[in-house]
């Protein structure tokens, strides 16, 4: 049995697909790009990713506009949906992925509680969105997001192709 089969059937179906994928975390610290590179060979289908946790680093590395995190929040549909599209198109690549929330155990408010991610995945078919409320520790919130994160790259992977 394999350590880790969800990584191995992102690797898998990216591989098979000759799909490339660049990452921009906030509240995983870059806990996708570590399960990603946990599988041998990831420098084929990862081209890059970013740890975009400060406002400032999502504006000037991503190209969110200080307008959507102003309205809307680093914690945001709108905020993921631009650091998506915005690692896409600085790395070049077929997917991009990212990642926002609120780890805790502090940070919340009654709109956002803890444990409240945003996730946002940029193809070359559109721009898909998720929102979530994980349980539990830092931690275990962190791990759930990332968890996610993979399951929503072969979900994608797989509806695009019959592997």
């Amino acid at each position: 049995m394999e350590d880790n089969p969800l990584e191995q059937e992102v690797a898998r179906l990216l591989l098979f697909l000759r799909m490339t994928i660049a990452v921009a975390e906030s509240c995983t610290g870059g806990l996708v790009c570590h399960r990603l590179t946990n599988i041998s060979g990831s420098s084929d289908y990862l081209e890059r990713g970013v740890v975009t946790y400060s406002n400032r680093s999502k504006i000037e590395l991503l190209g969110v506009s200080s307008q959507v995190i102003r309205e809307h929040g680093a914690v945001s549909e709108a905020c993921v949906r631009a650091m998506a599209t915005g690692i896409k198109r600085l790395a070049g690549t077929d997917l991009g992925l990212a990642v926002s929330g609120i780890a805790g155990p502090t940070g919340g408010m009654p709109n956002k509680p803890v444990g409240t991610v945003h996730m946002s995945l940029a193809s070359n078919q559109g721009v898909y969105c998720w929102k979530y409320l994980f349980r539990g520790s830092r931690a275990r919130v962190k791990e759930r997001a990332s968890e996610e994160a993979l399951i929503k790259i072969r979900e994608y992977c797989q509806s695009i192709s019959h592997a």
